[in-house]
């Protein structure tokens, strides 16, 4: 590899330059500007460079080395030593503070997404840089790539039901980036609060909050869903839900709440912003998969969805379809902030959709969890007695419910202890107290033998409260 390294040395000075070299490369280790795990130059590359004798850069490598800074193995070249980085900044979308080793890690998030199909993925990256295409303009186009918005639109109504067309579709960096355009737009309509469920995402809440100009407002959520009456009396009039499999407890909207909550927003002139974020992710062969809310008021309802929790969070793809004039507002926020997504990752997304690699890898990763599922279950039963998985076997999570006076902060404790990573309802919830103790267990990344294991532990931390 002909690597380059900006090194400030002087042949006027008194120093050797092998000191100069060693001092400049120790000073950049230690303010940051190399960073752990960073690559060198080969000695001959860097000497060269310099204008140097080899010697010079092998012995400033060498006691560079012996003090810890850098480690070289055969193949691998000479790297910055790697050491614990200082503390990571979180995101406000992402749940608690990175976590320290573990045995089971049963949170939910982004280390519980399945990753992306390898194969499928680079079948499609070949396929959409080797597909013809027209010479490309300066900058992709603000909404999405037009063939991806093609596609998703009838994916999403094929799939779920949802009643769009492409020139409704917004392509977006991952939720997150709708949610903050969302932000902007509804307060220039008004809209000053805005709905969101207890429990829910406390990312999301926080999130809501940090925006500076919408007030998060809790609603309360029971095995219905969301309570529409009780979103009624705060007076909002917009609300963020999760109808089709709530983040976390796995209710599903009653068919009689969809109507009401349809009802509602067409009542106080308001909008329904709807979180698919598990995409439709359906394993229950006891009811029929529920489909999306949009259906019923594509003119009251924005859906939102992403590849990120079906594939990988670092793709930073997602999508969200709303009626015409609230998109066009939309687009007028995002010009202020962004050009565009990336184009070649919204093309080879779009081939993954047309070619049907991508409900391949839905089917394929149904199966898996609905395995995890029923082992989790079954684990929950012989385990913890006296809890039980509710909600439907759906998406990559189960909300565990404990039995009644469950010390949940003191579980969720002793199982870290002893290995295992949870996150406890209270976690979820607005309110300082939940209604009742719960687990909200991620498992789709798990081997069934570990989903049994790290619930074997969890019984023995609760047998000893």
């Amino acid at each position: 590899m002909d690597l380059h390294l900006a090194v400030d040395f002087s042949r006027e000075s008194g120093e050797s330059l092998t000191s100069q070299i060693q001092e400049f490369i120790r000073e950049e280790i230690r303010e940051g500007g190399l960073h752990p795990g960073t690559r060198l130059p080969a000695t001959r590359r860097l000497a060269v460079d310099l204008g140097v004798s080899r010697s010079v850069v092998v012995e400033a490598y060498a006691q560079l080395a012996a003090e810890g800074y850098l480690e070289a193995a055969r193949g691998a070249g000479t790297r910055v030593t790697g050491h614990l980085s200082p503390d990571e900044v979180v995101p406000a979308l992402l749940d608690g503070a990175p976590a320290g080793r573990a045995l089971w890690d049963l949170r939910p998030g982004g280390h519980n997404a399945p990753g992306v199909p390898h194969c499928e993925w680079l079948t499609a990256y070949e396929r959409a840089l080797n597909a013809p295409r027209a010479p490309a303009p300066a900058y992709p186009p603000l909404a999405g790539e037009p063939e991806l918005r093609v596609e998703l639109a009838r994916h999403l109504g094929r799939l779920r039901g949802v009643r769009t067309t492409p020139e409704t579709v917004l392509v977006v960096s991952g939720f997150a980036q709708a949610l903050a355009l969302l932000c902007v737009a509804l307060p220039a309509r008004g809209i000053t609060e805005l709905a969101v469920e207890d429990p829910c995402h406390p990312g999301q809440r926080r999130f809501v909050h940090d925006s500076g100009v919408l007030r998060p407002v809790p609603v309360p959520v029971d095995e219905d869903g969301i309570d529409v009456d009780a979103l009624a009396a705060t007076g909002v009039r917009a609300v963020l839900a999760t109808p089709n499999h709530q983040f976390p407890t796995g209710a599903v909207l009653s068919a009689e709440r969809r109507e009401a909550l349809v009802r509602w927003a067409r009542a106080v002139d308001g909008w329904i912003v709807e979180d698919d974020y598990d995409g439709g992710l359906w394993y229950d062969g006891r009811a029929p998969r529920p489909l999306a809310l949009q259906r019923l008021a594509p003119d009251r309802v924005v859906h939102a969805g992403t590849a990120g929790k079906l594939l990988d969070p670092g793709l930073r793809l997602g999508w969200l379809t709303a009626p015409g004039e609230l998109l066009h507002e939309l687009l007028r926020v995002r010009a202020r902030h962004d050009l565009g997504g990336d184009s070649l990752t919204q093309r080879a997304f779009a081939e993954l959709l047309r070619s049907g690699l991508y409900d391949r890898h839905i089917r394929r990763l149904a199966r898996r969890c609905a395995d995890r599922s029923e082992a989790l279950r079954e684990a929950v039963g012989a385990r913890l007695p006296g809890a039980v998985v509710t909600g439907p076997a759906a998406g990559l999570h189960a909300w565990v419910r404990l039995p009644p006076r469950t010390d949940e902060a003191a579980l969720v404790t002793g199982a870290q202890r002893r290995g295992v990573l949870l996150r406890g309802g209270a976690a979820f919830s607005a309110a300082p107290r939940p209604a009742a103790p719960a687990l909200v267990v991620g498992h789709s990344h798990l081997p069934r033998s570990g989903v049994a294991e790290a619930v074997r532990v969890i019984g023995e931390v609760l047998s000893r409260r």
